[in-house]
């Protein structure tokens, strides 16, 4: 059974206001939570277009949503243009992408996402393409780690980690992620009256890197537009500072074809993140195409 527990979903539901017969696309199906809702709003009559990266994570969509005539797509959410195209649908009423990644996929040690288990340091969200955090830490040198580190996990001690990698590399391969934790753990001091681990930051930056997630995000926010009805509406939630930095300079820097529709972002009740404490850093943000 999936773990993942879909965030802001009465928030989601109210900003799109999904109704019978309309066309909407799930870009980030996950654990289905999400597509689950939205599916059952738009009956009768409507379409639900349903996208992941990860083969794994729609499988489980697709189990929990049993029969219903879903379409789905094993793809990154960067390509809806051409799924859409394929669907024979030429816009939308509705997008959702909720660019967290799901507690099954952390929990699933095979992908080496976590810094509190071991196991093979992959990273990748998609298993099926690309290159895996291990190669990438291989490939790369000492300055493109430190830029990695730093651009994506906003690591201070980002050259530290980076020269400790090389080092470490000329006698051994870095191939888990116990190692990757613990060689962090060595050279990056734990901050003083925080809880949180000092491999956190690293891995956020290698996982960003190894999924090009920011770049997947700029994509959708150029493409996502044109994929819209007049008045259709995109609903973005992320989970750190850059991508709620992208999705708001997206919104603001395209008056002429996408409006705000609010200048705060959304964030989860009191009562939500005690239910579900993931939800404490989720960011909803809602673009309205002008019609």
């Amino acid at each position: 059974m999936p773990q993942h527990v879909s965030v802001l979903p009465a928030e989601v539901l109210h900003w799109l206001d999904p109704q019978p017969g309309q066309v909407i696309v799930d870009a980030t199906a996950g654990a289905g939570g999400h597509s689950a809702l939205l599916w059952q709003r738009i009956q009768p009559g409507g379409m639900l277009i349903a996208l992941d990266q990860d083969p794994m994570m729609l499988a489980i969509a697709q189990q929990r949503l049993g029969e219903a005539p879903v379409r789905w797509f094993h793809r990154n959410f960067d390509d809806l243009p051409s799924v859409l195209a394929e669907v024979g649908v030429t816009h939308v009423d509705a997008i959702l992408a909720d660019i967290g990644f799901c507690s099954d996929q952390l929990a699933d040690l095979s992908r080496g996402l976590s810094f509190q288990t071991d196991g093979p340091l992959d990273m990748r969200l998609d298993p099926t393409s690309g290159e895996p955090a291990s190669a990438m830490l291989r490939r790369c040198t000492e300055r493109e780690l430190a830029d990695i580190f730093w651009q994506y996990g906003e690591e201070r001690h980002s050259r530290r980690v980076a020269k400790r990698i090389v080092e470490t590399r000329k006698k051994t391969t870095i191939a888990t992620s116990g190692q990757l934790a613990d060689l962090v753990r060595s050279c990056v001091p734990r901050s003083k009256g925080h809880g949180i681990d000092p491999a956190t930051r690293v891995f956020q930056g290698l996982r960003i890197a190894v999924n090009d997630e920011l770049g997947a995000l700029e994509r959708l926010l150029r493409a996502a537009p044109e994929c819209l009805k007049p008045n259709g509406r995109l609903a973005i939630i992320s989970f750190h500072s850059l991508e709620d930095r992208i999705v708001k300079q997206a919104f603001r820097g395209n008056p002429e074809s996408v409006k705000e529709l609010m200048r705060k972002p959304v964030q989860a009740s009191e009562e939500e993140i005690a239910a579900n404490p993931r939800a404490r850093s989720a960011k909803l943000r809602v673009g309205q195409k002008i019609g």
